[in-house]
């Protein structure tokens, strides 16, 4: 997608996004009738989830109907930076995504929970995994902070971006199918789920040069999405990255925030509802 049809494709969703509602108070939060209509979506993976683009003023707009959770666990009006893993968070895909998922609905409110750790490999994503270069768990933050929004909101998907770090040895490589099926299998008995939409999308064709596997990874991640009917594929085609072959820049990652969301919506209309035990 060239530069200036991003920009008008970008205004008119924040045209969109000041026309209608107001932010979420705790009042419509603890109405049982809210919670139906308060989607949650889980942001996982590593840096190129977190985002890593330079934060520009269009990036600072909130929508009345997109909220996101804090490191403290309080929803507030979506913004970017939107993850704190980092010192170098910044622009991401998340925010994009969820202003169009909540101009799709005029009576919904949209929820995201930053979870990913950049730097993170798919290792680090089980209970108890320790992730020494943040000194933080990973899966069991994400775990916890997905508890704490659905006891407000319903998980209507989870958006996963991740494999960088599990690119350069073949051993990684070839498990790393299997143990995201693993995780997932966790994550759906850990926070009583029996189906959710997932969306997954591919790494940076920019950083196939840096990373022996980087292809193949690509390849199973593919592979994953078209075994399941409840999970997308998007690709990083045509995307750039900010200079260092490993990030996305901020155009691009506004790019994959519209891909996630339409390829999100896609899954949605094919898969069954969601169901809590």
């Amino acid at each position: 997608m060239k530069t200036h049809h991003l920009g008008v494709l970008l205004l008119c969703l924040l045209s969109l996004s000041c026309t209608s509602g107001k932010s979420i108070s705790s009042r419509d939060l603890n109405n049982s009738d809210s919670k139906e209509n308060f989607h949650l979506y889980l942001l996982m993976g590593q840096s190129n989830m977190a985002g890593r683009g330079k934060v520009q003023s269009l990036d600072t707009l909130t929508h009345p109907r997109v909220m996101m959770l804090d490191k403290n666990l309080n929803w507030e009006l979506a913004r970017d930076p939107m993850h704190f893993d980092k010192s170098a968070a910044g622009v991401g895909l998340g925010l994009t995504f969820g202003k169009i998922m909540a101009n799709a609905g005029r009576d919904i409110k949209i929820g995201l929970i930053p979870a990913a750790v950049g730097g993170s490999s798919i290792n680090h994503w089980y209970q108890d995994s320790l992730f020494q270069q943040t000194n933080t768990y990973p899966y069991n933050d994400m775990i916890k902070r997905a508890k704490a929004a659905m006891t407000q909101g319903t998980l209507k998907g989870i958006l996963w971006h991740q494999g960088e770090s599990d690119s350069n040895t073949e051993l990684d490589m070839k498990s790393y199918k299997q143990k995201f099926e693993a995780m997932l299998d966790s994550m759906k008995q850990d926070l009583g789920i029996e189906s959710v939409p997932i969306v997954m999308g591919e790494i940076g064709y920019f950083f196939y040069p840096k990373a022996t596997y980087a292809e193949q990874i690509n390849d199973i991640i593919a592979e994953i999405a078209a075994s399941q009917q409840c999970i997308g594929l998007v690709s990083s085609e045509n995307l750039n990255h900010k200079g260092d072959s490993t990030h996305f820049d901020s155009d691009s990652y506004h790019v994959l925030g519209i891909r996630y969301a339409a390829k999100m919506q896609e899954i949605q209309s094919k898969c069954s509802s969601i169901l809590i035990k």
